[in-house]
């Protein structure tokens, strides 16, 4: 067993880096979601599913660097509250815009659409 927690130490930045650097990664594929779909709400899904994603494997990677358990417990605390918030927040929004009467885009989209005629 020795053995097993002498290499999770040694790999343990490693590691710890690697799921920062993808949960950067999945914020930038969220944020060119964002700017590439053609609609509200896929947009805002973009953008939630991303996020939330993101943020969890970003902070495993922190739990991973963290010093103490101090930090790790503080760091569990903001990862549940934005797990908790972020889809709830989302789903308020899509909920507020369709109630406002924004329609979904359905179908094909025309290629003259948005742009240069």
């Amino acid at each position: 067993m020795s053995i097993v927690l002498e290499y999770f130490h040694a790999f343990r930045p490693a590691l710890g880096s690697a799921l920062l650097l993808v949960g950067a990664i999945l914020a930038v594929i969220g944020t060119i979601g964002v700017l590439r779909f053609p609609d509200f709400y896929t947009r805002l899904h973009a953008a939630s599913v991303t996020d939330t994603a993101a943020a969890t494997l970003a902070i495993l990677g922190m739990v991973l660097l963290a010093p103490s358990l101090a930090v790790v417990f503080k760091l569990a605390v903001v990862w549940l509250f934005l797990f908790l918030t972020g889809p709830t927040s989302s789903h308020a929004v899509a909920n507020a815009a369709h109630t406002a009467g924004l329609q979904p885009m359905i179908g094909k989209l025309d290629e003259n659409e948005g742009g240069s005629q």
